[in-house]
């Protein structure tokens, strides 16, 4: 089912999964401050339908995002009045991604640079190409990368890598950004014995998935999720998030509104029927 289709990003779902792609395949999908500005009523929509259970954000062609559109600076981004609105843009968007309460994967091969890096920080988990390349050339722009975004890239890395990505500017693979923390799956990579990757075992897969396609992976793992309890993702996505950017980002009364309306959901009646019928729940999401 296609929904929310614009030129420059496009929405489908199937199989209780968005896919949200953004369509600049010939400008490396970089984005405009009209695809910053779109970017949260599409995540408010799909996070008020019932039938989206889980969101894949990806690239059209072969790369997920070069950035923000440098070439349009000069017309939207050419002073600090604009520098300070354009930066808004940019952390509502992000910020659409991440508080979206269904879980988020983003999907990355080819070129995955500054607001691009951004954009899959706010996802819930990374899921890269062998060919993906990651980076935030802000020091060879004299730009100072947001404060959101830096937050984000310092909860994943860590301090002395989120320097080492933030002072040299470098773009870096798809290996080491595993290895630092950065992404959360590298296509075939991270292969046990049996066959199957992390994800696979993880999610019970009983088939593997194609091991050089990243969106195999993806879909596969999200699929997975969209069969877990809908108000438990939710709740366990908002009490993370906010314990991980510090105590006063959390809403402890809001924390027990959500446990409290979980606890008594029909979907926690169907999972404690379903256990003892030894079988697989159907969840509703209320």
């Amino acid at each position: 089912m296609d929904v929310l289709t614009s030129e420059k990003i496009k929405v489908w779902i199937s199989d209780q999964v968005a896919v949200v792609t953004l369509n600049r395949p010939g400008s490396r999908n970089a984005m405009t401050y009209g695809m910053w500005l779109a970017m949260p009523s599409i995540m408010a929509a799909l996070d008020r339908n019932p039938e989206v259970r889980a969101v894949i954000l990806t690239g059209a062609g072969a790369d997920f995002c070069a950035g923000a559109d440098i070439a349009e600076f000069e017309k939207v981004r050419a002073d600090v009045a604009q520098a300070t609105t354009y930066e808004v843009a940019v952390d509502a968007c992000c910020d659409a991604i991440a508080n979206i309460s269904k879980p988020t994967v983003a999907v990355l091969r080819g070129y995955c640079l500054g607001g691009g890096a951004h954009l899959a920080m706010s996802c819930d988990f990374r899921f890269a190409g062998q060919d993906a390349l990651m980076g935030i050339p802000a020091a060879r722009l004299s730009i100072i990368y947001g404060v959101k975004g830096t937050r984000k890239l310092l909860s994943l890395v860590g301090l002395s890598e989120a320097k080492k990505i933030l002072y040299g500017g470098q773009r870096f693979g798809a290996p080491h950004a595993l290895r630092i923390g950065f992404v959360d799956q590298v296509a075939g990579l991270g292969v046990v014995a049996s066959g199957r990757s992390f994800w696979e075992r993880l999610i019970g897969a009983k088939q593997q998935v194609a091991k050089s396609d990243p969106m195999a992976e993806a879909r596969a793992f999200a699929t997975s999720l969209a069969g877990n309890a809908p108000l438990s993702m939710a709740g366990a996505k908002y009490l993370l998030n906010g314990m991980a950017m510090g105590t006063g980002a959390l809403d402890l009364v809001r924390s027990e509104a959500l446990i409290a309306a979980a606890a008594a959901s029909e979907d926690y009646r169907e999972g404690r029927a379903a256990f003892g019928e030894k079988r697989s729940p159907k969840f509703q999401g209320r």
